[in-house]
């Protein structure tokens, strides 16, 4: 029988330049990683199931085709949250879900970033430092749509963080879809105006201006590990006051989009940016003696396609850096899209808008209920087909045993 070693190792020296994935790189290097750097518990995580993931280590299942007799098997998915090969159905299921939730008005892109200045802080701090951009970016939109000068009630957003940039560096933001208007107290629906939501200015500076004043009630309170040394330019109190004060002097980036055109972008939207993680297979090229090459877009440089190389352990590095927390919530909804009123509030507006609720509800995937149904409607693969002889189907005949037991969760 195999080891555990023997398979998650492979031959991967063997494999071409497109068929090289995240698996790889970290079957061949993930190891001489780990036994150079200190990883947290969702970072070991997170590596091991990438590793392990649809390989004998996790056990599968036995198939039988009823037309050809040819046995086939399947090894089971890690599930993690960070693998590539793990999203497609979790994402279609998501938007499935939210694609009732879409109303006829026009929704807006609004990307709220944090200041480079904070990476070093935030990796010793993931947890305060994401929640704390979810609120204030949060506490911007609800502010300005409070304004009796402006939309004059409740908003509703959409938000995801994403931690990185096309090349893998630590770029924090987060991408918030809103839709134009707010709910009024007297249950009225008041729209935006056509194509502008509020000021990218005011937005940056209610943001800024929130999140640096938590910042430092953190830090006040003890609750802010800070990093100490020249990177930072934190030695103590007075030192980071002073950082806080140069970040309070620089204008943040907020950026406001065009509005979607209908509910059908925002979906389409959404599908590529809610499970994504920080890289995904199709862009990697290859890995060969230690150095990984993979394809990357330079906003910077006129949106150019660019390749780059980095050693395997300065790309696994990175790739770490956007692990998050255990049980971190990275899609947030807010106001009247949030869950605990979402329904009643959409109802409300509906009505506002002369809408059919019921028909609004009724969505193409609600009898999508297996993973060979979700595969055939997102593929058009129907896994439960012989690869074989293209006429049978399989059938279960047997269960494989993981090698060992594996918490990949």
């Amino acid at each position: 029988m195999e080891t555990c070693q023997q398979v998650i190792s492979g031959t991967l020296a063997k494999k071409s330049r497109e068929t090289c994935t995240l698996a790889d790189i970290l079957r061949q290097h993930g190891q001489m990683f780990r036994d150079s750097h200190s990883l947290s518990t969702p970072q070991f995580r997170a590596m091991r199931a990438i590793e392990v993931c649809r390989t004998a280590t996790l056990g599968g299942h036995r198939y039988s085709c009823d037309h050809c007799g040819e046995v086939i098997q399947q090894y089971n998915s890690c599930r993690n949250r960070h693998c590539p090969q793990c999203q497609s159905i979790a994402k279609a299921k998501w938007l499935s879900d939210r694609q009732k939730d879409c109303l006829p008005v026009e929704y807006f892109h609004v990307v709220f970033t944090l200041p480079h200045e904070i990476n070093l802080i935030a990796q010793c701090n993931h947890q305060l430092i994401y929640n704390l951009l979810f609120q204030s970016a949060w506490h911007s939109i609800s502010t300005l749509g409070a304004d009796p000068k402006r939309l004059d009630g409740e908003m509703g957003m959409i938000s995801i963080l994403h931690t990185w940039g096309q090349n893998l560096s630590q770029h924090i933001h987060l991408h918030c879809v809103i839709p134009g208007g707010a709910l009024k107290a007297d249950q009225s629906w008041n729209c935006a105006n056509s194509g502008f939501l509020f000021p990218v200015k005011a937005m940056s500076r209610l943001f800024r201006g929130h999140y640096i004043s938590n910042l430092r009630k953190a830090f006040d309170n003890g609750n802010l590990k800070v990093p100490i040394g020249d990177l930072t330019g934190c030695t103590d109190s007075i030192s980071f006051q002073k950082l806080t004060d140069q970040l309070m002097q620089k204008e943040w980036v907020v950026y406001s989009k065009p509005p979607f055109d209908g509910s059908k972008s925002v979906l389409s939207y959404l599908s590529r940016y809610t499970h994504k993680i920080a890289i995904s297979n199709h862009r990697i090229i290859s890995c060969i003696d230690g150095k990984v090459k993979f394809r990357w877009r330079d906003y910077a440089d006129r949106n150019k396609n660019k390749i780059m190389e980095l050693d395997a352990g300065e790309f696994i590095r990175r790739f770490m850096l956007h692990v998050l927390p255990e049980r971190f919530v990275r899609i947030r909804h807010f106001g009247f899209l949030s869950n605990a009123c979402r329904n009643k509030r959409l109802t409300i507006i509906r009505n506002n808008l002369s809408l059919d609720n019921k028909s609004q509800s009724i969505t193409k995937h609600e009898n999508l209920d297996s993973v060979s149904d979700w595969m055939l409607h997102l593929t058009g693969v129907d896994i439960t087909q012989c690869p074989i002889c293209k006429k049978g189907k399989l059938t279960s005949v047997g269960v494989i045993k993981p090698l060992i037991y594996w918490d990949t969760s």
